[in-house]
């Protein structure tokens, strides 16, 4: 599962089904941030990241959330490092919980050897940027259309940024499923809605 930043300040969220989930995160290209509060520079990249998310996101900025969802991989030495960095950054982001040996997954599947590493990937998992970082810095938000572009989403599923929360919350678990699910090659699904994602999605 993943943890919801604005969850760490107000836990609660609306009950959704599996295919609700599903469906919140099918048009949305996600980011994978690789960083560690310690690194420097992390610190140096993390306020333009935050920065780039915000201006893409929050509704003071733009009037419909852009299609965009990013966690947090974290490769802090401990959850207080974690919890200290999130505190700091948009209640929108997404991360993995502390211990998860998910990250390292991760990690070696996207072949993560230094941070800060931002990995965009398409709804159903392929990569469209494998280092997103040194676009984020010189481009900014700039860079979204492209890589919207890239992921061929629907513009009819916009949302408007304040229904953005509601919807981040559903949304993250299924694409990071379906890539956890790609690189067990072979695992079966756990449930039976899990089976009709996976022949949809193939």
């Amino acid at each position: 599962g993943l943890n919801s930043n604005g969850e760490r300040a107000a836990v609660g969220c609306c009950v959704e089904t599996e295919r609700e989930r599903c469906s919140a995160l099918e048009n949305r290209v996600m980011l994978l941030y690789f960083g560690a509060a310690e690194c420097p520079r992390c610190q140096s990249f993390a306020p333009r990241l935050k920065d780039f998310f915000v201006r893409l996101t929050d509704e003071f900025y733009v009037e419909r959330a852009s299609q965009l969802c990013l966690v947090y991989v974290s490769r802090d030495a401990t959850a207080q490092q974690e919890e200290a960095f999130l505190r700091s950054m948009p209640r929108r982001w997404l991360s993995l919980p502390f211990r998860d040996e998910f990250k390292r997954e991760l990690e070696l599947r996207f072949v993560v050897s230094e941070v800060p590493r931002v990995v965009v990937l398409k709804p159903n998992g392929d990569v469209i940027v494998g280092n997103a970082v040194d676009e984020i810095t010189s481009m900014g938000p700039a860079c979204f259309q492209n890589w919207q572009e890239a992921a061929e989403l629907v513009d009819r599923n916009f949302r408007l940024a304040e229904d953005f929360d509601e919807c981040a919350r559903r949304s993250i678990t299924d694409p990071l499923r379906r890539l956890k699910y790609k690189l067990g090659k072979g695992e079966e699904p756990r449930s039976e809605e899990q089976k009709e994602d996976g022949d949809e999605s193939s």
